[in-house]
């Protein structure tokens, strides 16, 4: 028991390191320093946030939506960095970078971090819409992707950050390899929107019963143009 508080504490530990010291966080990736124990941190960490926020988003809905929620969301943030990372990854190494897989992958996997923590820190304001505005459910859905999007934006501008600190080593194709990321980020953001559509429902209509996955037909920009024209009345 003792030994799985003092794994716990460790990992939360580096991913505190990552939050007040992010400048020196990177800079040990940048020279390779404990990569697999900031993969394994980083990655129980944000999942456990991601889980948390999984459970609330759901819970507007039913207990097994709450469940699903919960698997679900983590899952989401780590298949979409598993598709694009291979793209990026080889992208760069074909104009240039010496970076390995590994530093590669534990930049993403900051951005994800801070996503996950982010999205926890704003929990308290979903739970009071949620509690407040029960049967809000289209306001409650454009709510959360207002949030999902403005952690996002702050997890790209960290990745970017992060990715620059590491080109700093490979002045060769590093102009290019800039152009590479800030186009796989447009892809990164797609894909995420996609895979997000494909895995729904995470909030789950109130009249609806609980379902694991949803029938896969319309788009995620109709759903959203819709649940607009309901809230004005269009």
């Amino acid at each position: 028991m003792l030994e799985k508080q003092t794994e716990v504490k460790k990992h939360f530990g580096v991913l505190l390191s990552l939050l007040r010291d992010r400048q020196n966080f990177l800079e040990e990736i940048r020279q390779e320093i404990r990569l697999q124990s900031k993969i394994s941190s980083l990655f129980v960490t944000s999942s456990i946030f991601f889980a948390i926020y999984g459970v609330i988003i759901g819970a507007s809905h039913s207990f097994g939506q709450a469940l699903s929620s919960a698997i679900k969301l983590p899952a989401f943030y780590l298949l979409t960095l598993i598709i694009c990372f291979p793209t990026l990854f080889f992208f760069n190494v074909l104009f240039g970078s010496r970076s390995s897989f590994k530093q590669h992958f534990v930049v993403l996997l900051t951005a994800v971090s801070v996503i996950s923590v982010l999205l926890f820190s704003l929990a308290p304001v979903t739970l009071f819409f949620m509690i407040t505005a029960p049967d809000s459910y289209q306001f409650f859905k454009l709510l959360n992707v207002l949030i999902f999007g403005i952690t996002g934006t702050f997890g790209v501008k960290f990745l970017y950050e992060g990715m620059q600190l590491l080109s700093q080593q490979d002045e060769v194709g590093k102009k290019t390899r800039t152009t590479i990321l800030q186009s796989w980020l447009l892809l990164y953001a797609f894909v995420g929107m996609q895979l997000g559509w494909f895995l729904r429902p995470f909030f789950g209509a109130p009249e609806s019963k609980f379902e694991l996955f949803r029938a896969v037909k319309g788009n995620f920009y109709l759903d959203i143009m819709q649940a607009i024209s309901e809230i004005l009345n269009l």
